[in-house]
């Protein structure tokens, strides 16, 4: 059976790679920081390990031997993670995770990129085409490991992809971020203050996110590939989309917030996924928005459930 280790495991893209590793009938290894809350699917061999820590990396894959490494754990707060010290020590780490892969035997590595690694005034994004001008350290962080990958790659002949992904959303987003914070805002019967929302972004359903990413290790298509829609859509569009399926337009506040930081149009070029790695998504924005929004109101639901039942007590 292959072995694959995937860091990250219980992570906002990392936990729905579990459930597609396992229905494919893998031997998966799922490593996190904290004990997972639900061991799903049963039959994920779960590594409490802290990465970060030296050595820790290299002895986890001396213990499993991975055919295959998935890697998506990195720091990843919500406004902090543009300029957090830790950018760097995850680009420590995850070269000893890779050099022990490597000399342990592995054969196919795909790991997380971003699409902050791009010059956000580019509009359309092409691999090995678009320019990389990272403004950020996490931007520069990830540019320099996918580099460091690209060239130890060609040095040892190890099969590997680096994920360049765009914008993601749906069920476990940090509630901070836009679709999840809109959502949860008119949930509640607040108002969501946006931007003017005439930013164009390339927005992907986590689900369709993780998918992309286990079909890129499945393949043998090597370095840098974008994970997107293709399909630019401003803000405002989304914003929208989630008033309209939830009946409450009325309590959105275009204009209440500025967005002078954020690149205008950016969204990526997609033909090496889909033509490449023969991939589709499986969602569309209508049908991505009303899967997060259902997620949204069972969580919230089992929330106050939980309150209830505490009270009672």
């Amino acid at each position: 059976m292959k072995k694959v280790l995937l860091t990250g495991a219980n992570g906002f893209i990392g936990r729905h790679c579990l459930r597609l590793l396992a229905a494919k009938g893998y031997e998966v290894h799922a490593l996190c920081q904290r004990h997972p809350e639900s061991l799903t699917p049963p039959d994920v061999s779960w590594h409490v390990v802290n990465l970060l820590q030296p050595g820790c990396a290299t002895e986890i894959i001396r213990q499993v031997q991975p055919n295959y490494l998935l890697h998506l754990a990195w720091y990843a707060v919500p406004g902090k993670v543009w300029v957090s010290p830790a950018n760097v020590e995850w680009v420590r780490a995850s070269l000893e995770m890779l050099l022990a892969f490597v000399e342990n035997g592995g054969r196919r590595v795909a790991m997380a990129g971003s699409c902050a690694e791009y010059d956000w005034t580019a509009g359309e994004c092409i691999e090995e085409v678009t320019p990389l001008i990272p403004n950020s350290l996490y931007g520069t962080c990830k540019r320099a490991l996918e580099r460091i990958l690209h060239s130890w790659s060609l040095q040892t002949k190890l099969s590997s992809a680096w994920a360049r992904i765009f914008f993601v959303y749906g069920p476990y987003e940090h509630p901070s971020r836009l679709v999840a914070y809109v959502v949860h805002s008119l949930l509640q019967g607040e108002p969501a203050l946006c931007s003017e929302g005439t930013q164009l972004r390339d927005f992907l359903h986590v689900e369709d996110v993780a998918s992309a990413f286990v079909a890129l290790m499945e393949s043998d298509v090597q370095g840098p590939v974008n994970v997107g829609s293709s399909k630019a859509v401003t803000i405002r569009e989304v914003v929208e989309e989630i008033g309209q399926q939830l009946g409450r337009l009325d309590l959105i506040r275009f204009g209440a917030r500025g967005s002078d930081s954020e690149p205008f149009h950016f969204w990526a070029n997609t033909r090496r996924l889909q033509e490449e790695v023969h991939w589709t998504p499986k969602y569309d924005l209508a049908r991505g928005i009303k899967q997060t929004i259902e997620w949204w109101r069972a969580a919230r639901g089992i929330r106050e459930g939980n309150a209830t039942h505490d009270g009672e007590r």
